[in-house]
């Protein structure tokens, strides 16, 4: 069996290869963002293939590859598949998307799905055609890799990356601390989406109850569609992260499981959010229902009134109006302004009844 090289030898040997700048590099595919090898925390120099990545890995007996890819479809991604021994039902998962959150074992392999999300700029909430863009991560972790497949333009982990590469006692306890780090930066994006919304829903809540409101029925229902696509994404994570923090699978290394019962806690406290979110725009909708409702009740007062106070001239007028020769007051010289009076009188009268009874 092959001696492990010491820490100080690999250090030597990055310092060497760091230095040969001539060798290039070996490309990456368009899908392909990024293929690296990491031991004791440190990132190898140089490029490499997935295939030469894992190979190194286990030659040297320890570290592990942590490959990104974005968007493949089923002929690109197949190559990693068949290095890295991925199930094939996994494999068609990720290449398809659009999954709800899970944990599923394989083999010797996990497959965590989650869900990103992504608050869509925008200058009022009563205006806007989306507020939460949603995306997915797809991770497979193996005892010596970890392979990331993202859907959606918003899901970059290179940030992440770097911040990982520059905690190299963090990445030293191997793929899952990667599929942490994931996970923890995910969560943190709902945390961050839950508190924009808040503030759009303070804001259509101020809106609802203002006088003379503009806003209706419809810009709620987008909202809590909203909600709902948040929901959908936060809600499924939790029996995922529960099991990795309970020790679901040996791949999780105890360093590392407390660390997913930590970003546990922090979901839990999104779902709560969420829930909330859901109650009040619930409120809100029946706010505005009730609201619409006696709007339509006093504009049919208003009508009524109206209908009410021009029934009597156009029943004066109807009357008069018949074409009969013998019509008492007929030929009275004052029988117009009398009738015009009375039709005034009777008309003020009613005004004045539907005004005390606030119905104009």
């Amino acid at each position: 069996m092959p001696s492990i090289p010491s820490l100080s030898g690999l250090r030597g040997r990055t310092n060497r290869n760091a230095s040969t700048n001539a060798v290039p590099q070996a490309p990456l595919s368009a899908y392909v963002v990024d293929c690296a090898v990491y031991v004791a925390g440190e990132r190898l120099p140089g490029g490499r293939t997935h295939a030469e990545a894992i190979t190194e890995v286990r030659e040297r007996g320890e570290g592990f590859v942590w490959i990104g890819v974005f968007e493949p479809d089923q002929e690109q991604i197949q190559g990693i598949a068949e290095t890295f021994g991925l199930h094939a039902l996994a494999v068609e998962d990720a290449v398809v998307a659009h999954q709800r959150p899970k944990l599923e074992r394989y083999d010797e392999t996990l497959f965590m799905v989650l869900k990103t999300v992504r608050y869509v700029e925008h200058e009022s909430p009563t205006t806007a055609n989306e507020i939460v863009e949603t995306g997915e991560i797809m991770a497979f972790l193996g005892r010596d890799f970890i392979v990331t497949v993202r859907h959606g333009q918003h899901t970059a982990l290179h940030g992440l990356r770097a911040d990982l590469e520059a905690d190299p006692e963090r990445l030293g306890h191997g793929p899952a601390a990667v599929l942490h780090a994931i996970a923890d930066r995910v969560v943190d994006s709902y945390l961050a989406v839950t508190g924009a919304i808040e503030e759009d829903i303070d804001e259509i809540e101020s809106m609802v109850f203002a006088p003379n409101s503009p806003i209706g029925a419809e810009q709620m229902y987008l909202m809590k569609r909203e909600v709902l696509e948040l929901r959908r994404s936060v809600t499924p994570l939790a029996n995922p992260l529960r099991r990795l923090a309970e020790g679901y699978s040996p791949l999780i290394p105890d360093a590392v499981r407390s660390y997913f019962r930590d970003v546990d806690d922090h979901l839990t406290t999104v779902s709560e959010h969420v829930a909330s979110f859901d109650e009040l725009l619930t409120t809100l909708v029946d706010a505005t229902l009730a609201k619409i409702t006696l709007q339509q009740s006093a504009d049919m007062r208003k009508i009524t009134s109206w209908a009410a106070i021009i029934a009597v001239p156009t029943m004066v007028v109807g009357v008069y109006g018949m074409n009969f020769d013998y019509m008492p007051e007929l030929r009275w010289h004052f029988g117009y302004p009398l009738v015009m009076v009375l039709i005034l009188v009777a008309c003020l009268i009613l005004y004045r009844t539907f005004r005390r009874n606030r119905w104009l």
